[in-house]
């Protein structure tokens, strides 16, 4: 969550994202750029996940995801946390049916985007994974002015339609279909505060 952004949108987009993993009907679910574990917290919740994988280059915040969760129920049986790089196609992380990538795609420099890619895409290759990233249409309503991110740690922001563009171009070279939605409060011009990409293989 920025500094930006309400608790109420923060909780929207994780409920959001954990019922779109559990509409899966996965067993095994991998959250890409876990940050200190917020979306795993829900996830580790879902009866039907028997294994739950947290990925985080942050190892600060992966410490601090092993903390926040080590009292949850079924953490020791379902848990796995791993330091490590989701751009990365040597990571041990292929054959998930579900993964999501949270507010995190922002934060990696463009230059790597084509890394990400053959990672996760070509390598990882997830039957169903959601990406959450801000729209940066929406920036203008949260008061930030042209050109101004929401957190400054964030590498870009897109558009509806740059996200969109990007995100077809790697369904088309990687075999996926792709559908676009949003959360938060709807503007008939400006669209949601947060868009979102829900990719899915086509031999699934």
């Amino acid at each position: 969550m920025t500094d930006l952004e309400t608790p109420d949108l923060h909780q929207q987009r994780l409920l959001y994202v954990a019922e779109q993993l559990r509409a899966t009907q996965a067993r095994e679910v991998l959250d890409l750029g876990c940050g200190s574990g917020g979306l795993l917290q829900y996830l580790l919740q879902v009866e039907q996940f028997e294994r739950v994988v947290g990925v985080e280059l942050d190892g600060e915040l992966l410490a601090q995801a092993k903390f926040r969760l080590a009292d949850l129920p079924r953490a020791p049986q379902c848990l796995e946390l791993i330091c490590g790089s989701y751009a990365d196609d040597k990571q041990p992380l292929q054959h998930f049916s579900a993964a999501a990538m949270v507010e995190t795609i922002e934060h990696v420099p463009p230059a790597q985007l084509s890394a990400v890619e053959k990672a996760v895409f070509a390598s990882f290759r997830p039957s169903y994974l959601v990406i959450t990233t801000p729209n940066a249409d929406y920036n203008p309503l949260l008061g930030l002015d042209e050109g101004e991110y929401r957190d400054p740690d964030h590498k870009f922001e897109w558009s509806r339609g740059r996200f969109q563009q990007w995100a077809r171009g790697v369904a088309k070279r990687n075999g996926y279909r792709v559908r676009f939605t949003g959360i938060g409060e709807w503007h008939d011009l400006l669209g949601q505060p947060t868009q979102l990409a829900h990719f899915t293989h086509k031999l699934t």
